[in-house]
């Protein structure tokens, strides 16, 4: 399966990033802390991004809240300073399947390993996961696979595999499964949609399984959607919403 356009559209959000830039097992990482409430130091939620990598404001941003609703979170840079450039919103000629090849998942996962690991020496031993298009299925998907992470909450995940890599959570997984999915998205249409709940709904799924549905916007919604669109900003703190409510369940 390849990526789509809406892959790589989008818009960028205004704000100033809270957090800091450091390194973790040494992969670049942005680490966003509570500040203003407490919160377990024995867990983690890790941030994993789409194309455009940590370096994007909005993922700062959607960082920084997740931080102010008591979880520490950690985006990772596992495209090693190369991430989708963000011209690439309007120029609509960036080659995103050559540059997909530079960045092979196996890499990605050896990053995001090292990031782990890191964390268990300085005592956190509970990880959630929230990501969005690449970062939404095949890091988050595999970590679960494997009992690594905790909980996961995905967007408009891409690369999936389906029906089997939702098979093979049922199979393999214990970690709750949130998706938040929307109207419009060649990566995880209505289709796949439906078979989701098919397979992990219904209390088929023991640990837990939930599927938001946002009508009227597209893949990418939930961290590069244009917050003028009246349907975008429902989506996107909708999906922020339910993301949170979530991890407070069962992270």
């Amino acid at each position: 399966m390849s990526l789509c356009k809406h892959c790589i559209s989008g818009v960028r959000h205004e704000g100033t990033p809270e957090g800091k830039l450091d390194k973790l097992g040494g992969v670049d990482v942005y680490i966003a802390t509570p500040a203003e409430v407490e919160y377990p130091k024995d867990k983690v939620l890790l941030f994993f991004p789409d194309g455009f990598g940590l370096q994007l404001v909005n993922a700062q941003l959607l960082a920084d809240d997740f931080a102010r609703n008591g979880f520490k979170t950690v985006i990772l840079d596992y495209f090693k300073g190369d991430p989708v450039p963000p011209d690439a919103f309007s120029s609509g000629n960036f080659d995103l399947m050559s540059w997909l090849g530079k960045h092979p998942v196996e890499e990605a996962m050896s990053d995001i390993r090292n990031v782990i690991d890191a964390l268990k020496a300085e005592g956190v031993t509970k990880f959630g996961a929230v990501g969005f298009c690449y970062g939404g299925a095949r890091t988050a998907f595999n970590l679960a696979f494997t009992g690594e992470i905790h909980v996961v909450a995905v967007s408009h995940p891409s690369l999936l595999q389906v029906p089997d890599d939702l098979n093979k959570y049922l199979a393999e997984s214990k970690a709750p499964l949130l998706i938040n999915s929307c109207e419009t998205d060649s990566q995880f249409p209505i289709s796949a949609q439906e078979q989701a709940d098919a397979i992990l709904g219904g209390g088929k799924f023991a640990p837990g399984y939930e599927r938001t549905y946002w009508p009227g916007v597209v893949h990418g919604f939930a961290i590069r959607g244009d917050l003028s669109d009246p349907n975008v900003k429902a989506g996107k703190e909708g999906a922020f919403k339910a993301s949170v409510e979530f991890l407070i369940k069962y992270l």
